[in-house]
């Protein structure tokens, strides 16, 4: 009787076959391989600053190993409760207010059926998304000025008081999920574009022979052929709950709202770049990154068993 070979030696010879076959196809893969290791794995064991007291002079390998302390230091600073929960509470908002509006402004595209004027339309919403937040800051400030901005000078001709929106807590947040949506709903919706694309069209046919209208055919038709689409850029925002935009906080951010706007990206900033505390900001990235994985592997998890799409 012939042995037949183990499982691990099938699955080897069947990557040689494959390998073989496709060799142009894995030396055009080098590159990008080859880019991860380098830039995104390599850099990996500066990981190792977060355990010691990192001297410039002293090097990674020379400075002193102190364990935990660094992460001690950040359980108990008396700032981490606030900073965690600004940045919770920011990401919160901006995945209730700002997740769904490109679905729903890929939904409306859809239906435009006048070429020109759609890609009009997908122009102006995209151009935000290309303007730094540095000038969107500046305009913000301007506008909303309590003695020279447009908005207060309107609301002056309607006998209203001037508010004071970027030193105002409530307002600064409402600020800030605005124009968030503002600068990048019109971006989030090419992805949705490019899965409305792919339904069969044979779909809507069917559909408007049964008589639906087109608001029933976005429903029951577009709206369940993008949630796996959805499902997935759900997943991927929750992996990063952590973290948000330092440009945009740092360039609206004030000592009047700094208990509710000082998040992690902001923190990490002073104490890395202006007083050199490498060691205890790169701990706090890598609580970020612990926190943000866990968030991924039970958003995934809970998609999955409600039979959405996953990640892994």
């Amino acid at each position: 009787m012939v042995a037949r070979p183990a499982i691990g030696s099938r699955r080897m010879l069947r990557l040689r076959r494959d390998m073989k076959a496709s060799v142009w196809l894995y030396l055009m893969l080098l590159p990008v391989v080859a880019h991860m290791l380098i830039f995104k794995y390599g850099p990996l064991y500066g990981i190792l600053i977060a355990f010691k007291k990192y001297r410039i002079a002293d090097g990674i390998w020379g400075s002193e190993w102190v364990g935990l302390k660094n992460f001690e230091r950040l359980f108990r600073n008396p700032e981490f409760k606030m900073i965690l929960t600004n940045s919770l509470m920011l990401n919160v908002y901006l995945v209730v207010f700002t997740f769904p509006v490109p679905i729903v402004l890929a939904l409306l595209l859809n239906e435009i059926r006048k070429t020109q004027f759609k890609r009009t339309v997908q122009t102006l919403m995209y151009l935000p998304h290309f303007v730094s937040w540095v000038i969107i800051g500046g305009i913000l400030i301007g506008m909303l000025s309590p003695s020279t901005g447009v908005i207060n000078q309107i609301l002056k001709w309607f006998g209203v008081e001037p508010i004071y929106f970027m030193a105002d807590v409530m307002w600064w947040r409402v600020v800030f999920v605005v124009s968030s949506v503002w600068k990048e709903a019109g971006w989030g919706t090419i992805i949705y574009l490019a899965a409305i694309a792919g339904v069969n069209m044979d779909l809507y046919e069917a559909a408007r022979i049964d008589g639906a209208d087109r608001f029933k055919q976005a429903m029951h038709i577009t709206l369940p052929a993008i949630m796996p689409t959805v499902s997935l850029l759900l997943i991927m925002r929750m992996s990063s709950m952590m973290d948000i935009g330092f440009e945009h906080v740092f360039m609206m951010t004030n000592t009047f709202v700094r208990r509710v706007s000082d998040v992690f990206s902001t923190y990490v900033y002073r104490m890395g770049i202006e007083r050199m505390e490498y060691s205890y900001t790169t701990a706090i990235g890598l609580f970020q990154t612990v926190v943000n994985f866990v968030l991924l592997i039970v958003t995934n998890n809970i998609s999955r068993r409600l039979g959405g799409s996953t990640m892994l």
